[in-house]
């Protein structure tokens, strides 16, 4: 039996951050029957064409799901959820604060007719406060928690590469709703879950934050070196390929010096001796380390920092990382149905030896609409 047979989750979701949270439920057996906009759907389904005509957000996000397309400005259509939600366990969305509301699927007036149900709110800045109606993308959000203070080159400040804020978002509510569930097979009552944006990727921030906040300086924005710690970062070689790396005590220092570089007397030098010192004296270390590896391949710096076990990365395109040896030999791709034909998907992160991931097909807009109607047309007027 899968962990969430049985448990039903209706959404009203759009982009990343709920789509997150419910795949991942769908992913250990929830039945999640999205809601979306008619012939349009979620919006994310357009943000590009690139995997075979589909966005690639949207088959990321979206594998496992039941779509049911409805104008929820109708009263048939919001009398079809109220009905759904009868037997439901879950309801999240992430819609904007008060909409829900307006239109009658506010936390209150939910948990006042079904008590069992657990609902879960995802909103930019919150359900109250100041900032609570300020429109909230996940840029705005990286640069509003700090993130983007903090990431980047001295000159340069940059988001993260990756939607930081609606992951950290989705996490949550995914995390929150599976305690939810525990607590309501001890009490029999559902819960409301609140997931502000900004105080999800707050938690994140706490490095930085204390660091900071106690410290009375801001962290350096170092590119993909670190702030603290001396060599951690990239180093180029002879081909031009950068190898990342990471001396993380005195110890490795020693065996660096001795091992990769071959300058033995560097590891007892009053400048590099220890971590604060060669911090301290980066940039006259910097070019004795990169004339060694200026003549050295990336392979032959990867094998030595492997045989001394020194922490190292070859810098992968996403291209390199589909095709990366240590995926394939743990058997982490899988082939999933959608409505254009097969595509990969990498497993989930979580592996069990008696649990195996639901994989099921990504849904086109609308596909079980006239399917759910059917099932819960019980007490609701069909057009």
């Amino acid at each position: 039996m899968l962990p969430l047979e049985g448990i039903t989750v209706v959404s009203l979701e759009q982009a990343v951050a709920a789509p997150f949270a419910t795949r991942q439920l769908a992913d250990l057996g929830a039945r999640v029957i999205k809601v979306e906009r008619p012939e349009v759907g979620d919006f994310a389904r357009h943000y590009d064409e690139t995997v075979q005509g589909m966005s690639s957000h949207f088959t990321w996000l979206n594998r496992s799901k039941e779509s049911l397309a409805l104008n929820l400005k109708e009263e048939e259509s919001q009398r079809l959820i109220m009905t759904i939600l009868q037997e439901a366990d879950i309801f999240i969305h992430n819609l904007a604060p008060g909409a829900v509301d307006r239109l009658g699927f506010g936390s209150n007036d939910l948990k006042e007719k079904f008590p069992h149900l657990i609902t879960c709110s995802i909103s930019g800045y919150g359900e109250d406060g100041s900032y609570r109606d300020k429109k909230a993308y996940d840029l705005l959000i990286q640069c509003e928690a700090g993130a983007v203070s903090v990431t980047g080159t001295e000159d340069t400040p940059s988001k993260a590469g990756i939607s930081i804020a609606d992951i950290a978002a989705g996490m949550y509510a995914y995390s929150g709703i599976l305690t939810a569930l525990i607590a309501r097979s001890k009490s029999g009552k559902g819960t409301h879950l609140e997931i502000s944006m900004l105080e999800a990727l707050g938690e994140w921030m706490g490095y930085p934050l204390y660091y900071a906040g106690y410290g009375g300086e801001e962290p350096k924005r170092t590119g993909a070196s670190h702030a603290t710690i001396y060599p951690y970062g990239p180093f180029n070689t002879a081909e031009g390929k950068p190898v990342f790396l990471g001396i993380q005590n005195d110890r490795e220092w020693q065996q660096f010096c001795e091992r990769v570089i071959e300058k033995p007397e560097l590891k007892d030098d009053p400048l590099f001796h220890t971590n604060a010192s060669r911090l301290k004296n980066k940039d006259t270390l910097a070019p004795i380390i990169a004339r060694v590896f200026d003549q050295m391949s990336a392979d032959k710096l990867v094998e030595k920092l492997d045989a001394e076990r020194i922490a190292n990365a070859r810098l992968n395109t996403m291209r390199e990382f589909m095709d990366h040896p240590q995926l394939k030999a743990r058997n982490r791709w899988r082939e999933v149905e959608t409505p254009t034909g097969k595509i990969k998907t990498l497993v989930p992160p979580v592996t069990s030896s008696d649990l195996e991931t639901v994989m099921n097909p990504i849904p086109r807009v609308g596909e079980h609409t006239d399917q759910i109607r059917k099932e819960f047309a019980q007490g609701v007027k069909l057009s």
